[in-house]
């Protein structure tokens, strides 16, 4: 597995920043190469990526998530195996820092190729700083979702 790990601080409110990364469907407009996240329930998501010509499906199941604190999650079932932690950190009242660590196993000879080149690690950078543009130019959250998830609820 390789681990990726990106932080950008936005100028938002922990509480904006946290909200609209709660927006899963939300997500094809930062992150590249994510056609499609549909939110199944408050724990599980299902993902169309396509990614250097590759299209791939799978889930995601939330198993950790506590509001303007972090939200962590994992693959379930299929090729695409990960896992990650977003975890949200208030500086002050208008400023927040936002870091992303994602542990990513490549399945198949494109994503392997993907890896050893440094690509997913770019890519993770590009997605974080467009989120930070993202949520900065819309000057507030597009929604929220402040339940908590619990590791082995």
């Amino acid at each position: 597995m390789s681990k990726v790990k990106e932080t950008v601080e936005v100028e938002v409110p922990v509480r904006a920043a946290y909200n609209q990364w709660t927006q899963f469907e939300e997500f094809p407009n930062f992150m590249e190469g994510v056609e499609e996240v549909r939110q199944v329930d408050d724990r599980h998501n299902h993902w169309t990526t396509k990614i250097g010509g590759v299209r791939r499906e799978f889930d995601t199941e939330i198993i950790d998530q506590l509001p303007d604190e972090r939200i962590a999650w994992r693959t379930v079932g299929g090729e695409t195996r990960q896992k990650g932690v977003v975890s949200f950190q208030r500086l002050d009242e208008t400023h927040t820092r936002v870091e992303l660590v994602m542990d990513v196993e490549p399945s198949g000879a494109a994503e392997k190729a993907a890896d050893m080149t440094g690509t997913i690690d770019r890519r993770v950078k590009g997605d974080m700083r467009r989120f930070k543009e993202y949520i900065e130019s819309r000057g507030a959250e597009s929604g929220a979702w402040r339940g908590r998830i619990r590791p082995g609820d």
